[in-house]
């Protein structure tokens, strides 16, 4: 049987994981139940965060598929699937065009040599513009360095959602033989007679984990076949041979994987029994054979620290919440989660490296689902020194806004040293397009919501690291600061919600040290939210009137990274996400200041 190798790229939300589970359902691969997206966060979020794979049945050959993750945070993944297919299905929104995650994919894969199919879905939108996208698209291979072969790309038209693609706009279709018709047409086979007759060599591009089998690897077979019981040498990226024995061996069919004893040339497969497997080791039968081209995983942008949670409510609602049990949890995830490294050297807190702070806060969503408690400092991103330089990441931002909230979208961003590369009028909508250092992004998502009134759209790509700007001016709120330890009353916060704004309702237990909201003017406050409404046997008028709160903002794990300040923590447990002071009382604080500790 023949086997082809793909892999569907798109800019997040355009549709990719939507598109995979139409062709499993047309295929019989799977029903209408079944989702690649199967983690619980994924399914909240609609976003993909790891890249998974599957096969489907067309026509006596089987298609392997890697869906990969759209939101740049998880570029690591995507850049690492690349490298083990033979095509890629470029998908854009027929609405949008091209995105930041799209550029950066189309580059990886034209770098590669890969040749695109493009695949302009979501036609059926009210704005939909079929022929634009496509000559953006277009100019984007050209931009890209695309050579004479890959700028002769197959543009195909799809309503993922009804599992509908067609080769031309007017055509009438009902399912996506279309696409699967090109995929055979144009992606060359990745078994052949030749290959399979050779020495076995195999390159992971993924690590899996099970509790029963250990470290799993996820990866193609370049050349020979692999069976099950077989030993085999793993050549490192350091040099070093170790040796080991394949213990199990899997494919892919739908979603699931199917146990199989044997596996050839072309095929992607799952292997137990390798402990100490990594990405871009070359599994292989003999030592004078040589090794596979290393695969390089992106750098990470942030660091934070992960310490054992110590506030006044510590352990009232985790199972797991000591040093010794988030140690061994973040060991697990290094596992599996290669863009994340962790430094182990401290006893009493880890310091954690991530690429942005939505690959952090699915590390924590995560962790205080499965009941660990714990708390983490303010992310700070990470100063590189070359050649007697400071270098700092940078990222490239993508703005859709109204017209009439541009204006306040380019001054903030201005003074957060963001310098705008291209602009672009759409009718009532502006495209922005801006560089800027990843620290004067931070904290800058909640300001953008309010500045656009909800209707903008901001997306962002880490570009690399270049020489450090200085300063950057922005605007910092002063925290609310529980005096006292209790229960938040109405008539307190009534009074207190002119100043800022508030993160907690009426009746939330508070502890002395608990951020409880912010204060517009930028200087700390410290306030008695507990205190009650003094009564007297006398009726005042007005006193029979109901107290209107105005509704909290909540403090979320992104929310909170975005916030805190550099003298808090955010406390996170299975139950509530916090920010709390450093040091809890206003004795303890004003000593820190005077000893410079808080800085």
């Amino acid at each position: 049987m023949e086997i082809r190798n793909i892999a569907i790229i798109a800019h997040v939300d355009h549709g990719k994981t939507t598109l995979t589970d139409a062709l499993m359902r047309q295929t019989g691969m799977s029903d209408d139940s079944v989702s690649m997206d199967s983690n619980a966060l994924e399914l909240e979020r609609g976003i993909t965060i790891y890249s998974k794979n599957t096969s489907v049945f067309y026509k006596d050959t089987k298609i392997n598929i890697v869906d990969t993750p759209g939101h740049s945070d998880f570029g690591s993944e995507v850049e690492r699937v690349l490298r083990s297919i033979d095509s890629v299905v470029l998908l854009v929104d027929a609405q949008e065009g091209p995105m930041p995650q799209t550029k950066f994919v189309l580059k990886k894969s034209l770098e590669l040599g890969l040749k695109p199919i493009v695949v302009l879905n979501k036609i059926d939108k009210p704005a939909a513009r079929p022929e634009e996208v496509e000559e953006m698209v277009f100019e984007l291979f050209m931009d890209l360095g695309a050579n004479e072969e890959q700028l002769d790309f197959t543009v195909l038209y799809a309503i993922g959602r009804d599992g509908i693609a067609k080769r031309k706009l007017e055509d009438e279709s009902k399912d996506l033989s279309p696409l699967l018709d090109v995929i055979l047409e144009e992606v060359a086979p990745a078994s052949s007679l030749e290959k399979e007759q050779n020495l076995l060599s195999l390159q992971p591009f993924n690590l899996a984990y099970d509790n029963f089998l250990g470290r799993l690897a996820i990866g193609r077979i370049y050349e020979g076949q692999i069976q099950t019981g077989e030993d085999v040498l793993i050549k490192k990226t350091s040099g070093e041979i170790q040796k080991g024995r394949i213990v199990k061996l899997f494919t892919f069919e739908g979603v699931s994987r199917k146990e199989v004893k044997e596996a050839t040339t072309g095929d992607i497969v799952m292997i137990a029994g390798l402990a100490d497997i990594y990405i871009g080791d070359t599994i292989c039968k003999e030592e004078s054979q040589k090794s596979l081209p290393a695969i390089n995983v992106d750098e990470p942008t942030i660091c934070l620290n992960f310490l054992v949670n110590d506030s006044p409510f510590a352990g009232k609602e985790g199972k797991f919440v000591t040093i010794r049990q988030i140690r061994d949890r973040l060991e697990k995830e290094l596992e599996i989660n290669v863009g994340l490294r962790v430094d182990f050297s401290q006893n009493d807190s880890f310091k954690v490296y991530g690429r942005g702070e939505l690959h952090v806060a699915i590390l924590l969503e995560n962790m205080r689902r499965e009941g660990f408690e714990l708390q983490v400092s303010q992310p700070h991103v990470i100063i590189k020194e070359e050649g007697g330089h400071k270098l700092e990441p940078f990222e490239e931002v993508t703005i859709d806004v109204p017209s009439e909230s541009s204006g306040a979208v380019i001054e903030k961003l201005a003074k957060r040293k963001g310098v705008m590369t291209n602009m672009k009028q759409d009718g009532s909508q502006v495209r922005l397009i801006f560089e800027i250092p990843t620290r004067g992004l931070l904290g800058y998502r909640g300001e953008f919501i309010i500045d656009t009134k909800g209707e903008g759209i901001l997306c962002s790509q880490v570009i690399g690291f270049r020489p450090h700007v200085g300063e950057i001016e922005k605007h910092d709120v002063g925290s609310m600061v529980s005096m006292l330890t209790g229960k938040a009353l109405a008539y307190t916060l009534y009074n207190m919600q002119d100043r800022g704004t508030l993160y907690i309702d009426a009746n939330t237990d508070v502890y002395e040290g608990m951020v409880v909201g912010d204060v517009a003017k930028g200087n700390d406050m410290s306030v008695n939210v507990i205190k009650g409404k003094h009564l007297t046997n006398m009726r005042a008028s007005g006193s029979e009137e109901s107290i209107k709160l105005t509704p909290p903002m909540r403090v979320t794990l992104e929310r909170g990274l975005e916030i805190m300040k550099n003298d808090e923590f955010m406390e996170v447990t299975p139950k509530s996400v916090r920010l709390r002071k450093k040091y809890l009382t206003e004795i303890e604080r004003t000593r820190a200041k005077r000893e410079g500790k808080m800085e």
